[in-house]
């Protein structure tokens, strides 16, 4: 680590006046870093009030403190023009010391009291990187007891395997700062996953941008993502870009399928250096925000059939995340069911028949859980009495189970019946197989036999 030596000049009024403003900036950044534990009791959320305090006393462009592990600890490239600066930060990491780089604007006048701010920066950062890297084993080892969060996103609920699985995927991706790229169908909750990523993540105390790909428009991409300065065309200020927005947090990139060729390609150059320049500037500015993407098709198919960049695939991909369809998670259909009910309790107080019950569990939810969410908002305003029955729900929904069962019971069939028409539609479903029909049903070939030859009489009643 560089060491900056003091200044040995005789004490005067100015040398007493620096040596007071050492101290308090001292101060001020273990007053950062604190306040951060008082607020949250979250560990990582030291290392940004460690770079925001930094900001806040010297007059720095960028400022981050890497730890070995991170993905960019090795880089030590900046904008163009821009002075930079890189400290060796102490520790006892294995993989070697961390990095405390800043970088200032062209022709700034950085003095000897800003460079032996910077040395005492480092010691700080020794600290933050210390109490992550204990956190860190402590969280391995199962010794942490972590207080739950009243401002916490919206949970992930469900209780089945694959919610099992994807839970525990996003409790390690967290520990990260690597680009995530999420695939699933439409109305999965792509979104709540990248915010849980978020919310778990050291970045927690920066912002969470969100933005639909699909819904902008090519010709103001650049605007959009990167920012514009001012004056670039009449009438337009300068402002900055989704990117710069969520510096020291999470830009959320949806539908990143949507993307057209030549955006895909200034996506990709973004991502290669995590520098942005906007519309009409005149150079780069490094950004420290992590990306999340997501997408309802699969890449995959999207780079074999030539519609999406191989370089971009491939810079998005390697951390994946599947987030399960609705069908796929039917044991967790009325738990959601269930929760979104009671999100309207302060309106109505109501409960769901069995014949509901029966419709949610069979429908396919095409649109997922925002599909279901919805439905149940309808049924909160439409219900007649304090039972959620199929008449109350979507048509989609309800109206399949109402017209498969409402003409039998208008009819008084008898089970025996019913169950006489359904084999007769499973055998037609396989071309006439009894063997397979029989498999299907979870019956004996001798019972399906019975079954079929069992005569129906024309207008429905058994014989």
């Amino acid at each position: 680590m560089t060491v900056f030596a003091p200044a040995t000049e005789s004490p005067s009024s100015a040398l007493i006046a620096r040596q007071r403003d050492r101290r308090r900036a001292l101060v001020d950044l273990l007053a950062a870093v604190v306040r951060t534990l008082d607020r949250r009791d979250d560990v990582w959320l030291m290392r940004g009030a460690l770079e925001q305090a930094l900001r806040t006393l010297l007059p720095v462009r960028t400022v981050q403190l890497r730890d070995p592990s991170s993905l960019w600890s090795s880089r030590n490239e900046t904008a163009p023009g821009a002075e930079s600066i890189a400290l060796e930060v102490p520790g006892s990491e294995p993989a070697g010391p961390g990095v405390l780089e800043a970088s200032f604007e062209p022709g700034s006048a950085i003095g000897e009291w800003d460079f032996q701010l910077l040395g005492i920066a480092a010691h700080v950062g020794a600290l933050v990187l210390e109490v992550e890297r204990s956190h860190r084993l402590l969280g391995r080892a199962g010794l942490l007891i972590e207080r739950p969060r009243a401002e916490a996103a919206t949970p992930l609920i469900g209780s089945t395997p694959a919610m099992r699985v994807l839970r525990d995927t996003i409790e390690r991706v967290s520990a990260t700062d690597f680009t995530v790229l999420l695939e699933g169908e439409s109305g999965v909750g792509k979104e709540l996953v990248a915010r849980q990523i978020h919310e778990k993540s050291r970045r927690r105390n920066g912002p969470f941008i969100a933005v639909n790909c699909a819904a902008i428009v090519d010709t103001l991409l650049e605007a959009e993502l990167f920012g514009i300065e001012d004056r670039v065309a009449t009438g337009v200020r300068a402002r900055k870009g989704k990117f710069e927005a969520a510096e020291n947090g999470t830009l959320f990139l949806d539908e990143v399928s949507d993307l057209s060729p030549s955006a895909q390609a200034k996506l990709l150059r973004v991502l290669q250096d995590l520098a942005v320049e906007r519309v009409g500037g005149h150079g780069v500015h490094r950004v420290d925000t992590r990306v999340i993407a997501a997408t309802n098709r699969r890449l995959g198919d999207q780079l074999r059939q030539k519609a999406f960049r191989p370089d971009l695939f491939y810079r998005l991909s390697g951390v994946d995340i599947h987030v399960p369809s609705l069908r796929d998670r039917r044991d967790d259909i009325m738990e959601l069911a269930t929760y979104f009910l009671a999100r309207h309790k302060s309106i109505r107080r109501l409960r769901f028949s069995p014949e509901a019950t029966d419709a949610l569990v069979t429908h396919d939810w095409p649109g997922n859980v925002r599909e279901l969410e919805r439905t149940i908002e309808r049924a909160v305003a439409l219900c007649e009495g304090d039972a959620i029955r199929p008449r109350d729900l979507t048509p989609a929904v309800g109206g399949t189970h109402t017209a498969v069962f409402d003409g039998p019971l208008e009819r008084s069939e008898t089970l025996r019946l019913w169950a006489r028409r359904y084999v007769r539609f499973v055998l037609a479903r396989h071309s006439g197989n009894k063997r397979a029909a029989a498999d299907a049903l979870g019956i004996s070939y001798h019972t399906l036999q019975a079954y079929v030859r069992a005569p129906i009489d024309h207008d429905g009643a058994e014989r």
